[in-house]
């Protein structure tokens, strides 16, 4: 990409390790990523927090925004780099940099603000979810973009067996699903959770379908479900894409 002094630089918290499938039809995570939120003129920079690879503390202040994929590991773990990770999230939040929290991204947000994360009360939700958007957003931000321009629900690809039990002090949940109760939460206009993957696309999660099948993580019945509500819907994914990128990309503005 460009890199010249100008452009916008963005920092991917790569909390994964690249599965045989997206290597070969991607390139790894970081494309998906790349192809979902970067635009042209960008410069974006990943770090392998799951490796141990962080960003340097004093270069913090130079990046627009950051974004947390997600992990199978268990946001409510204490493996060394998760709490690392903890510490930069909070030394985010103070710098009042804009994060996004992308399934594990958002628990573990959750957990470095002050909230309480845990296994899923209702087992896995694979699939594709229905989340429904509260009505009034209680908060002056526009990366929404016009209100009359949000549906009262956007469909989202899940992936995920831990919740968020309780979201950090002056957190707002903004997406609900009957599965679970906090598929959105924000903090301020700086900090954006979503439990589901709005960079994820379908060849993606029967891929991550038929693993944990084999590896025997999840029961065939669970797999057929989540398959069956893959062939008779489509995530709302232009949506989702558009949402993230307004929240790492707009001006904050009350209108």
């Amino acid at each position: 990409m460009v890199t010249d002094g100008d452009q916008k630089r963005y920092c991917m918290l790569m909390a994964v390790r690249d599965s045989d499938y997206v290597k070969k039809v991607y390139g790894g995570y970081f494309n998906v990523f790349l192809k979902a939120f970067a635009e042209e003129g960008e410069q974006w920079e990943l770090f392998r927090v799951v490796d141990g690879e962080f960003p340097d503390m004093d270069d913090l202040h130079k990046y627009h925004g950051f974004v947390i994929s997600g992990s199978p590991s268990d946001a409510y773990g204490n493996e060394l780099w998760i709490l690392k990770l903890c510490f930069l999230l909070q030394t985010l939040d103070a710098m009042e940099k804009k994060v996004l929290g992308i399934c594990f991204g958002h628990q573990v947000l959750c957990r470095a603000l002050g909230g309480k994360v845990g296994k899923a009360y209702g087992g896995w939700d694979l699939g594709l979810r229905k989340i429904r958007i509260v009505e009034d957003l209680p908060f002056c931000n526009n990366f929404f973009g016009a209100l009359h321009d949000i549906p009262p629900s956007l469909t989202i690809i899940e992936c995920h067996q831990d919740e968020v039990w309780e979201v950090p002090l002056g957190a707002k949940v903004i997406g609900f699903s009957e599965q679970t109760g906090v598929e959105i939460f924000v903090i301020g206009k700086h900090i954006l959770g979503i439990q589901g993957h709005p960079e994820y696309t379908k060849d993606i999660l029967y891929e991550i379908i038929n693993r944990l099948t084999s590896n025997k993580l999840i029961e065939k019945e669970v797999a057929e479900d989540a398959k069956s509500r893959l062939e008779i819907g489509e995530p709302d994914r232009k949506s989702w894409v558009k949402i993230c990128k307004n929240f790492l990309k707009a001006g904050d503005y009350c209108p």
